[in-house]
């Protein structure tokens, strides 16, 4: 796309002058005489770059920027001055202007300014883009579910998004705890600052400390610079706190102080830092049951514990399954680059049988391993994990209508629930054992006592 540069100068030789010089670089240009043809232009038409003479008959420059920069306010604004002019140069900068060069001036000096600001709009492109990525996928509808246990999470997170409280996620891992803190975050009022996250247990105690508030040059051996904490980066937005329920009792009464006086000091310093920042939590752990313990601080439990969200583990919302399987289709063949259209009634099935240890990310895994696999538009069970076939193929078994003798019809039983195991494995018999749960020296007493016929199941 072709950057668009107005020009803004009574001077007639000048604007040709200019418009000469941006066209020859690539740019589109257009030229007016004065502030007030320059504000309705803009009205009219966008331009990523607007060049503005502080000297104009009628409306100065400098009196121009804020209506310029209020009908378009992407434009960045580079103003020109008669040499030895340089407070109205400034006074413009104060009033919203990137940068400014002095008449007379070098035509390649005058490039380099331009190009810097036109990187400048570039770059703010981009910010907004990834800001509207963000909101994008941290919307709630990214948050997927029908179900009534997710309809009461998306109640309390539309509610706590209206505050600045201190909001603790309980859930086991995998079920999405950090997708609902961003979702709190990019719905807040604190959406334009910083989203700060730190997984408590995946640094270690000796370390903790110094993520979380930083550190001074020399303040232990190789902290060869001063460097910012999560709390400093994250100051007048949002940290998440990972896994906070794993936190030592001793960083647990750092993490009170800074709670309670809204301060720190980095570690081997003695300057007191102030913060403006939310603090949203997540723990897999029951932090009430931790406190009773003596694992958890009772006063920082209480601290945490003002807004509480639980999002419910995927075994207990199976509803959303088909939602869930759908949204990761997309996302892998997106991904991927790949067309796989849907997944079979049977593999369905599969994924509505399972029960899901590892909640969404595991569902998450298992569908976009199932596009990688896949050699047709639909993916079958045989694209799934070897845990989900298993679980899923499992024999099912029946009693006869009488018993005759207990001993007898447990005998049948159980060399019928062994043989059709054999029969899903295809007569392997250490997979066969992995089925039933049983080892597979357990499995060949079994099979030599019921007199089963293994090389028969082998043959088919």
């Amino acid at each position: 796309m072709t950057e668009k540069v107005l020009i803004v100068d009574d001077d007639e030789n000048m604007r040709f002058f200019l418009t000469e010089a941006v066209t020859k670089r690539g740019y589109e240009a257009a030229a007016v005489g004065d502030a007030e043809s320059a504000v309705e232009t803009v009205k009219k038409e966008a331009f990523d770059l607007i060049i503005l003479d502080v000297k104009l008959p009628g409306m100065s420059g400098i009196e121009a920027i804020p209506l310029l920069r209020e009908h378009d306010p992407g434009a960045v604004i580079i103003v020109m001055t008669a040499f030895g002019r340089k407070p109205h140069a400034l006074e413009a900068m104060r009033a919203g202007a990137y940068d400014f060069f002095t008449k007379p001036f070098k035509i390649d000096e005058m490039s380099i300014v331009i190009s810097r600001a036109l990187e400048k709009r570039q770059f703010q492109r981009e910010i907004r883009k990834l800001e509207q990525k963000l909101r994008r996928q941290f919307a709630f509808e990214n948050i997927i579910g029908n179900s009534g246990a997710m309809q009461q999470v998306y109640e309390l997170i539309q509610k706590v998004v209206q505050t600045d409280v201190t909001v603790l996620i309980y859930g086991e891992s995998g079920t999405g705890k950090e997708l609902i803190a961003q979702a709190i975050h990019y719905h807040s009022a604190r959406k334009d600052k910083p989203f700060v996250k730190l997984n408590c247990v995946a640094i270690p105690e000796g370390l903790l400390e110094s993520e979380l508030f930083g550190h001074e040059k020399g303040s232990f051996t190789g902290a060869v610079q001063r460097k910012s904490g999560k709390f400093e980066l994250a100051n007048t937005g949002t940290i998440f706190l990972d896994e906070i329920g794993d936190m030592s009792l001793t960083t647990q009464a750092k993490i009170l102080r800074v709670l309670q006086e809204k301060e720190f000091e980095l570690v081997g310093g003695t300057e007191t830092i102030g913060i403006d920042v939310r603090v949203i939590a997540a723990t897999n752990k029951d932090l009430a049951n931790a406190v009773r313990e003596n694992q958890f601080r009772e006063d920082l439990y209480f601290r945490l514990n003002v807004f509480s969200i639980v999002v419910p583990p995927l075994r207990d919302r199976k509803e959303d399954i088909p939602l869930l399987v759908d949204h990761f289709l997309r996302q892998a063949n997106e991904q991927m680059t790949r067309t796989v259209t849907g997944v079979s009634k049977e593999t369905l099935d599969f994924l509505m049988m399972y029960h899901w240890p590892g909640n969404v990310r595991e569902l998450e895994n298992c569908i976009h391993r199932a596009v990688v696999m896949a050699d047709e538009d639909i993916i079958t069970p045989k694209h799934l994990p070897i845990a989900i076939q298993s679980i899923a193929q499992k024999p099912k078994y029946t009693l006869p209508d009488q018993i005759e003798s207990l001993d007898h019809t447990l005998d049948d039983v159980e060399k019928q629930i062994i043989v059709e195991t054999l029969h899903s494995a295809g007569g392997v018999q250490s997979k066969a054992a992995r089925l039933l749960g049983i080892s597979e020296r357990s499995l060949w007493h079994r099979v030599k006592k019921l007199s089963i016929n293994v090389s028969r199941i082998k043959a088919g």
